[in-house]
């Protein structure tokens, strides 16, 4: 059952198109990661698919409901945790959430306050002042605000963005403790990391859906080659890989180089006369995640700007 499933899907702002006639499906339970970089329309889709922005076109249904006339039933049903902390910070956290309860008219409301505090462990600190807490505690309280009417569908805008690796990492397995419990969740992230915990990605850039699978079926679709090489001299020898023909990346990772391609052959023939240097070894490398978007950017852009 897909609990996104919109086509079409377009909102201008005066003469600029910011999400261009896209497409998206989402199944239940699902976590999907929606990647871009800053200004390709993420934000824009979310408000859109969770009825607090109204698309210039769309079709399809999101939780069962027409997109573009039922947007009142489908804020009833979706959590939207947006990238600003939005709550009172001169309030505790149980007095933030029990005012999030009578906006919702929650009953008993006293209980439902309970269960969001203990659902994303935040029962030891509920009398904390809002104001006083980390990014990554700020962020908890977002998420179990979000949880409180129990939504079937999250949509999450960076919800982890300045939050430490530790903070982070316990955010997402709330996120797939949620997951398992029925809740399908659409979130928008700059981290590779999380995108890896992701069921599967979708990335869009100026609007555009530029791919959509699992981290698997993207690294085939990419088709790009890798080589590593290390050793002492990888400094000179990064700018000069940097303009060889076949070499679409290089990216530095201590005293190793990435060497990254579409056309195996190529790739092969641009590194062939460095293979020889003594203090150089080279070997096959692992295409990352990173390489596929980098390589998928700069398609985008070749197309764009027809060179």
């Amino acid at each position: 059952m897909n609990v996104i499933d919109v086509s079409g899907l377009s909102k201008r702002f005066g003469g600029r198109t910011v999400v261009d006639n896209i497409s998206l499906r989402v199944r239940r339970r699902e976590i999907v990661g929606f990647l871009g970089p800053n200004g390709s329309g993420k934000t824009t889709t979310i408000r859109m698919l969770c009825g607090l922005l109204n698309p210039d076109a769309a079709t399809g249904t999101c939780l069962g409901y027409d997109i573009t006339r039922e947007a009142a039933l489908i804020k009833l049903q979706t959590g939207y945790m947006t990238q600003r902390f939005s709550f009172y910070e001169d309030l505790t956290i149980e007095e933030n959430l029990d005012f999030v309860a009578r906006l919702y008219d929650l009953s008993p409301r006293r209980r439902k306050v309970d269960e969001a505090l203990e659902r994303i462990g935040l029962g030891a600190r509920r009398k904390q002042l809002a104001g006083s807490l980390s990014g990554g505690w700020k962020q908890r309280l977002a998420l179990a605000a979000c949880v409180m009417h129990q939504p079937q569908l999250l949509l999450l805008d960076e919800p982890t963005a300045g939050v430490d690796p530790q903070a982070r990492r316990e955010f997402w397995d709330a996120i797939h403790a949620l997951s398992d419990e029925g809740v399908t969740v659409l979130v928008s992230t700059h981290y590779m990391d999380e995108a890896e915990r992701c069921h599967r990605i979708v990335y869009i850039m100026d609007g555009h859906i530029l791919a959509d699978g699992t981290i698997p079926e993207l690294l085939e679709r990419a088709g790009l080659h890798t080589l590593r090489v290390r050793g002492s001299g990888v400094g000179e020898l990064r700018s000069k890989l940097e303009r060889m023909p076949g070499v679409e990346q290089v990216a530095p990772f201590g005293e190793t180089l990435h060497v990254t391609g579409a056309d195996r052959e190529a790739l092969l023939a641009a590194v062939a006369p460095f293979r020889s240097a003594p203090d150089l070894e080279w070997s096959a490398g692992e295409t990352t995640l990173e390489d596929v978007f980098i390589h998928l950017m700069q398609r985008r852009q070749v197309r764009t700007d027809g060179y």
